[in-house]
């Protein structure tokens, strides 16, 4: 068997070892534990196959961290916001290792291979399996052999006895009650289980081969290279780019000199100039302004792509005029900053409104990294940073804890008397209960007994779970509940019991 076959072969019992054990493990939710132990037994894959391309590993060791880190996240936290961003960092890394394993060098990488390397990861994990099975692993070969064709004959016998054993089999259980019994006993199962199961083992065997197989043996990045052209189709000179660029900084210069006396005129110039309270002025324009500041990022990188880099003047012109806008972008996120403190003031804290706080500090920091890098000649630098600030996001986030920031803020609100969305804060996650049950006593009776119910339901809820979904904050929760379990049950508002 050639060494192609063999790690073809190793790749498939992966694959099938990586589906049983995605079925036992995941199709119990909400994820928890379950998704760190998976994590655990792919990354013992990877090692078993890394050989197979010697340098790959050595290129994308520091990947295992962030592997780690994410999948660790679903033990942690219970947010469902955060789980979709552990799971989005887990994609990302899987996508980022796959395209390391086939020769990219994620340190200079630019955006552009950056997306290669998630088309990659996705095609494979979809296609991949096919030609594994296919063309890479010789089935004739395998089957030629001695032992192989010795297990082939005992499977054709079992399939030649399955008829015989049915009809005679049938004719016992009628003859005999008890044998009738135990036949029953013995092939009891739920048809509709059984198929699920399945279908989980197929979907998690699948995708793994298909990903393994592109990390170990797949070509596809090279194809790509060898054939794309390294200069973009369309290209254009200062002259377009800085028209785009300069008509662009007067557009957001005339938005500035207005945001400007909002920032620092207090609310009698907004209500004067506008007709405003602070209050409506922050929910106005907040997430347009985080969508401009978005936008820019990608139409300054199509500039710097698109222009004819013949002349050092041309690259002059263009880093005067980048710089101008990233100096205006950044006057525009203070503005949306300070949009955001006027808009918790009034009415408190949201997951949107946190998160979306929390993009904005990430592209605060996209917008200084590409001020170091873009703007000095260093664009193959952008790309790694821009993922480094993306991974420390969802970091920070965790140890933030978004949930409980968002009850602790907004009951601090409820004790100065001001509005307070009880059914709001009491729906968020596990993340949040030691935050509600501590401030039980100080809330209205109204919001205390909306709380207690919510709380003794999520109880319930969390009760229900195996092992599998076990996550510290749900842990946690319950026992911050159980510390007050008749205090609640005598709060709520249905007089649920919680059991």
């Amino acid at each position: 068997m050639s060494p192609r076959a063999k790690v073809g072969a190793k790749i498939l019992v992966a694959a099938l070892l990586l589906g049983v054990l995605g079925d036992a493990l995941l199709r119990q939710g909400p994820w928890g534990v379950n998704v760190f132990l998976w994590m655990l037994a792919a990354l013992a894959v990877v090692a078993v196959l890394a050989p197979e391309r010697p340098g790959a590993l050595r290129r994308s060791a520091w990947l295992i961290i962030p592997a780690l880190v994410f999948s660790a996240g679903f033990v942690w936290r219970a947010s469902p916001v955060i789980a979709l961003l552990n799971l989005l960092g887990l994609g990302v890394t899987a996508s980022l290792a796959l395209l390391s394993a086939q020769g990219g060098r994620l340190l200079e990488s630019s955006l552009a291979e950056y997306g290669l390397g998630a088309l990659l990861a996705g095609v494979n994990a979809a296609f991949g399996a096919l030609p594994l099975a296919i063309t890479d692993v010789p089935w004739k070969e395998a089957f030629a052999r001695r032992g192989t064709g010795r297990a082939l004959a005992v499977g054709r016998g079992v399939l030649l006895a399955i008829p015989p054993l049915v009809v005679f089999g049938a004719l016992f259980a009628s003859a005999d009650a008890v044998f009738e019994g135990l036949v029953k006993d013995v092939f009891r199962f739920d048809f509709a289980t059984l198929v699920s199961h399945g279908l989980l083992i197929a979907f998690f065997a699948w995708t793994t081969a298909g990903w393994l197989r592109g990390a170990a043996l797949g070509e596809e990045r090279k194809f790509v290279i060898e054939h794309a052209s390294s200069k973009p189709i369309l290209s254009m000179g200062i002259i377009e780019i800085g028209t785009v660029l300069g008509l662009v900084d007067l557009l957001f210069l005339t938005f500035v000199i207005v945001q400007v006396r909002y920032l620092f005129g207090g609310a009698a110039n907004l209500q004067a100039t506008a007709g405003l309270t602070y209050a409506e002025y922050a929910r106005s324009g907040f997430f347009q302004l985080v969508a401009v500041a978005a936008l820019a990022i990608p139409l300054l990188l199509a500039a710097h792509w698109l222009l004819r880099k013949e002349n050092p003047a041309d690259e002059r012109m263009y880093r005067a005029l980048a710089a101008l806008f990233v100096l205006l972008l950044f006057v525009i996120l203070a503005s949306a900053v300070k949009r955001m403190f006027l808009y918790q003031s009034e009415y408190g804290l949201t997951e949107l409104r946190v998160y979306t706080t929390a993009f904005m500090a990430w592209l605060a920091v996209v917008l200084a990294w590409f001020v170091a890098t873009v703007l000095r000649g260093r664009r193959k630098r952008f790309a790694v940073g821009a993922l480094v600030a993306g991974y420390a996001l969802i970091v920070a986030l965790e140890i933030l804890n978004p949930d409980a920031l968002i009850a602790r803020t907004n009951l601090a609100r409820a004790r100065e008397g001001r509005r307070f969305d009880a059914r709001y804060v009491a729906s968020l996650s596990a993340d949040a209960v030691p935050e509600l049950v501590a401030a039980l006593p100080e809330l209205s009776e109204k919001d205390r007994c909306v709380v207690a119910e919510r709380l003794l339901q999520g109880r319930s809820r969390n009760k229900l779970e195996d092992w599998r979904t076990w996550n510290d904050a749900r842990e946690e929760a319950d026992k911050a509940i159980d510390s007050v379990l008749p205090v609640l049950r005598g709060t709520a508002c249905s007089g649920s019991s919680g059991t």
